[in-house]
């Protein structure tokens, strides 16, 4: 019997040291480190919403469901972690007192909730009552002081989303963000790379450290830091192959910036892509999809470069460096409809850990 009673209570010791590792690789730690039950959490609560998204209709009405899912889960976590806190601090009352395992658990609640319905015993037993609450506020301290920190890194990603709408349209689309750069006389577009290689690294670092991040959804259901995010790397990319213009370096830069922030997000979820990939792998925009966009910004008066097969060449070489990783984060996020991401996401194949994640 006293053999049992270690086994509890390096049981339950075990429990609680989970729980807290879990809730400081979920919000304390400054990287991007996987969780396995903060994943478990948000697997199970993404197969939920993704049962509710087959008796949705419309776009509109997935992503309204979808705007739960990140904020819910990250409610449901705390419990999650208090609820083993107060399993594992059970096993450690009746490995070390003489409780019934209802009474240990009782006596366990009554510690994690503050409330003190139960009584200890003896003071290695009130010691570990003082631990247990403790140890209870603190994972709510956590949850409660890290939500301002993502809200105001969701702010500052969103502020940059919805700007792009008054350059690229919406849906946004690079074609349309050259075009009226052209039409409105503005060629100078340093700043505006310098801006989003600003923006890429900064969300690489939130939205690994806080991979919930990646799941809040913009106020407008056309917008989407995803496809937002590839309609700047196509318009570099456009603007270095195809545009006749100087080499401007910040476009290379911001293009880096771009695949290198979409890469890192992307193997945080489990989805390995080809961080070697050469001009001659392909891609999921085919060479018609190029010449129409070629001939679109032609009419639009874009000065463009005439040897159209060096373009396309060109153009391949930057794309390929980001083209899988856009795609399956726009199938992770379910992304609205944007040409050349969203649009076709379904060509990106799934494997068995992220597939929960994937579009229903």
């Amino acid at each position: 019997m006293l053999l049992v009673k270690i086994l509890s209570v390096i049981l339950g010791i075990v429990i609680v040291c989970a729980a807290i590792m879990s809730a400081l690789r979920t919000f304390v730690v400054p990287r991007g480190i996987f969780d396995t039950i903060t994943g478990v959490v948000f697997r199970l609560s993404r197969l939920l919403f993704n049962f509710r998204l087959r008796f949705a209709k419309s776009y509109v009405a997935k992503d309204h469901i979808m705007a739960y899912f990140a904020p819910s889960t990250l409610v449901v976590l705390p419990m999650v972690w208090l609820s083993l806190v107060t399993i594992g601090f059970a096993f450690i009352y009746w490995g070390t007192g003489e409780h019934t395992p209802f009474e240990a658990f009782k006596l366990s609640g009554s510690a994690i909730t503050t409330l003190g319905f139960a009584t200890s015993n003896g003071v290695l037993e009130t010691s570990i009552v003082f631990i247990e609450a403790a140890i209870g506020l603190i994972l709510v301290a956590i949850l409660i002081s890290y939500l301002p920190t993502m809200y105001t890194a969701w702010s500052e990603r969103e502020m940059a989303v919805t700007k792009l709408d008054v350059r690229a349209g919406s849906p946004p689309s690079a074609i349309e963000l050259i075009s009226r750069a052209y039409r409105i006389g503005l060629h100078e577009m340093t700043p505006f790379w310098l801006e989003w290689e600003d923006w890429f690294t900064t969300v690489e670092e939130t939205h690994t450290s806080l991979a919930a991040l990646t799941f809040y959804r913009s106020t407008v259901p056309e917008y989407n830091w995803v496809i937002a995010a590839g309609t700047v790397l196509d318009s570099a990319a456009l603007f270095n192959s195809v545009v006749d213009k100087p080499h401007d370096p910040r476009e290379d830069l911001c293009i880096r910036a771009g695949y290198l922030t979409l890469r890192r997000i992307v193997r945080f979820f489990g989805v390995e892509v080809n961080e070697f990939p050469t001009v001659d792998d392909p891609i999921s925009i085919s060479r018609e999809e190029f010449d129409q966009a070629y001939d679109e910004l032609a009419a639009a008066g874009v000065p463009l470069k005439t040897d159209r097969d060096l373009a396309w060449r060109n153009f391949k070489g930057w794309r390929v460096n980001y083209d899988a990783s856009l795609l399956a984060m726009c199938n992770i996020v379910m992304a609205p409809y944007a040409p050349w991401s969203s649009d076709r996401a379904h060509l990106h194949r799934q494997d068995s850990r992220t597939s929960i994640f994937f579009r229903n």
